[in-house]
């Protein structure tokens, strides 16, 4: 009865703002997943029904159509349940079928690893994107839900779940215009991924609320005698920034709670748009602004629509406080997201592509097509969409978007793939500028291309774009491909010149073909390929067809292994790496000093030449520039512990105040928790600050975790991060 009650209250709200909702339909698919799941239940002990309606109940929130009001209640009995997408097509037609199998995961498919499956699961719902937007917002309901009840979870399924939702949730949430999911699940995020950062500053801020009340309404009461004073009729509203925001800034400007003075954010929501402009100037009038605080929204808008003044003054009691200046129709944009300007009774279940602003989306959509690897796509996704941004114009005025730190070779990818690749220079303010240079809001961009220009792998080290990123290194994995032909056929042709023939008598003759053939590949650039990489050897070719002259003529090197082959066989007694290739253990490695990975690090090995096999984490920076075809799948063997002789290097970060006895401290901390420390390295600065920079030696992973969460916890830290060496 209770369950029946809460679909009772959600149909009331979705009355209030849809003209002619299908009850019988909505009722229908709640019925049909409450079969579905019936004896489920949730790690809280509740009831699996719960939490389709709760996700439908977000779904009305967003003030969404009937179709993705039934996908939310029918979006996990796919997974969960004995039902296909076909049964949820024929009863309750094309539209929610299309939404519930954009939303359900890649269950029954196997990956070699869970990154990989997190990966393919967001490129599938992305892709789905490209069709239905209702697919991410049911999506995003769904995931805001399990965000609120994440406490039922074990510790480690909390962190995967916050980390993720922080890198791709939150961040699409905010490029759709969802202020209020994009804020909500951020805070939960970082509640488990920073829990005493997280409760100290809600301590804080909780411990300040009488005197913020008192304050928030003072302020308003001046803003409203102001703007009344002067004709304008407003709205105004006051409120603290949420948690995660104030932590950034505690931690990007190194400071502590006390010295983030602009906690408090207020809004004042006119009925014109000079309005705000006239708005603005009294409040500068009034109060002294911060320099270089101020942004215009409104002029150039967000890329999801996004208007609004920004500004950041010295309000009374000295105190520094942010307002936001728009109409009541930004605010309701603001507020709204996606839902304000595009409404699916329209029968619209994707934006134009000539609207502005969406162009992201679509740009978006088009980008997983040139990403083979689906990780590599996942990567650019993030990019993306989590960013600061600039504003940069083109020679024409036309204004374009990028993340903070976007360069030139960004810029010119952006116009065309054909500029990107062809870019030999650059003009920022009529000024020539090196490629690498960062550009800054209200820079005119101007680029220089050359034919005969070519993409440069060192480019990989400074664009910030996915889209840059994606095309660059297309196109030097292409070059790669070809170098490598062209040097099989070199060595192809060597080897046949010890037989008395050459590479162009045997294509003449066919004999090439028949070696492809024999040699089991598709086709003769593939074979050239691998001879060039060393994954094959030329005299291996050759003997299939001249089997007879092994042991005349030239003495040959009888069943040599290919190079990957002779370096798999190179196994030495020299005690276990710790490291599995394809189940095969103590292959001889070496572990790269730009990550230095540790047992528990997600790992993949690079196959050198004449050097073994490097072992990177799979984050590492280096790997975007490591050729795609010499990079293998390794794991870790077994227990990610290993014994005290080979425990591995690492390098810690800590930022923090200058202060006696800290650095003690943080030591004490690396010792409780069975880390050496093998060299320290400290730097203070003219603002009693310090960075502290520690290489240590550790066991595992969660070794090194559970001593960075200990040094965290110091009173005076601001930061502590691993770093590369």
């Amino acid at each position: 009865m209770q369950l029946e009650n809460r679909l009772d209250s959600i149909i009331k709200k979705v009355r209030s703002y849809h003209p002619d909702p299908n009850i019988t339909q909505l009722r229908d698919a709640y019925e049909y997943s409450r079969r579905m799941h019936e004896g489920q239940t949730r790690k809280s002990g509740e009831p699996y029904m719960t939490h389709p309606l709760e996700v439908m109940d977000i779904i009305a929130d967003l003030r969404l159509d009937v179709a993705s009001l039934v996908a939310g209640l029918l979006h996990d009995v796919v997974e969960d349940c004995e039902t296909t997408v076909e049964d949820i097509r024929l009863r309750f037609g094309e539209d929610v079928a299309f939404l519930v199998d954009g939303v359900t995961k890649l269950s029954k498919f196997q990956f070699n690893t869970r990154r990989e499956a997190q990966a393919e699961n967001i490129r599938k719902m992305i892709i789905a994107m490209s069709r239905d937007l209702r697919v991410i917002l049911v999506k995003l309901a769904d995931r805001l839900h399990n965000m609120r009840t994440l406490k039922y979870m074990s510790e480690s399924g909390q962190k995967r779940k916050s980390q993720e939702t922080m890198d791709i949730y939150a961040p699409l949430a905010h490029r759709l215009g969802l202020h209020w999911v994009k804020t909500e699940l951020e805070d939960l995020s970082f509640r488990y991924l920073y829990p005493d950062a997280y409760y100290d500053i809600a301590e804080k801020v909780a411990s300040k609320k009488r005197q913020r009340q008192s304050f928030i309404r003072e302020v308003i009461s001046i803003l409203d005698d102001l703007l009344s004073e002067h004709g304008i009729n407003a709205e105004i509203y006051g409120r603290p920034k949420n948690f995660w925001s104030i932590y950034r800034k505690m931690r990007d400007q190194q400071i502590e709670f006390e010295q983030v003075f602009d906690v408090l954010a207020f809004r004042i929501i006119v009925d014109k748009r000079p309005e705000c402009y006239e708005s603005l100037g009294l409040v500068h009038n009034l109060w002294k602004p911060i320099p270089g605080r101020f942004k215009d929204y409104i002029a150039i808008a967000k890329p999801n629509g996004y208007q609004s003044l920004h500004t950041s003054v010295i309000g009374p009691y000295q105190e520094r406080i942010e307002i936001q200046i728009r109409t009541h129709e930004m605010h309701k944009v603001a507020e709204e997201g996606i839902a304000a300007h595009w409404m699916y009774k329209e029968g619209k279940a994707v934006p134009d592509r000539d609207d502005e602003k969406f162009a992201w989306l679509h740009q978006l959509m088009e980008e997983h097509q040139d990403h083979e690897d689906p990780v590599e796509f996942l990567e650019s996704v993030k990019i993306d969409l989590f960013h600061d941004e600039v504003y940069v114009f083109t020679p024409q005025g036309d204004v374009m978007s990028f993340p903070s730190g976007a360069t030139c070779i960004d810029f010119a990818y952006s116009i065309h793939t054909e500029v990107g690749h062809q870019c030999s220079g650059a003009k920022v303010n009529g000024k020539m500028v090196p490629l690498r240079h960062q550009l800054q809001n209200g820079d005119i961009c101007e680029i220089l291309t050359h034919k005969n220009q070519r993409p440069n792998k060192d480019w990989l080290s400074f664009v910030k774009t996915g889209r840059a990123r994606t095309k660059i290194r297309k196109a030097v994995r292409q070059e790669q491909r070809e170098r490598s032909r062209e040097l099989g056929r070199e060595l192809l042709d060597k080897e046949l010149k010890q037989h008395g023939t050459n590479i162009r008598a045997w294509e003449r003759s066919g004999t090439l073909k028949e070696a492809v053939e024999k040699s089991k590949y598709n086709h003769v650039e593939e074979l050239l390929g691998d001879i060039g990489y060393g994954k094959t050897q030329a005299d291996t070719v050759v003997e299939k067809i001249y089997p007879t002259r092994k042991g005349s003529g030239k003495k040959k090197k009888k069943d040599k292994p290919s190079k990957l082959g002779q370096l798999w066989n190179k196994l030495v007694d020299r005690g276990k790496t710790g490291v599995v290739v394809d189940g095969i253990e103590d292959v001889m490695v070496s572990y790269a000093k730009c990550c230095n990975p540790v047992p528990g690090d997600d790992i993949i090995g690079f196959v050198t030449r004449g050097r073994g096999l490097s072992i990177h984490t799979r984050d590492c920076a280096s790997v975007s520039h490591l050729e795609r075809e010499r990079q293998i799948d390794v794991r870790w063997s077994g227990d990610t512990d290993v014994p005290d002789s080979a425990r591995r290097p690492v390098s810690v970060r800590v930022y923090c105040t200058d202060k006696p006895g800290l650095l003690a401290n943080i030591s004490q901390s690396f010792s409780s928790a069975g880390v050496n420390i093998s060299e320290a390295q400290c730097v203070t600065t003219d603002d009693r600050r310090a960075v502290n920079t520690f290489e240590v030696l550790v066991h595992n992973r969660d070794q090194l975790n559970r001593a960075m969460e200990n040094i965290e916890k110091i009173k005076g830290v601001y930061k502590v991060e691993r770093t590369a060496s």
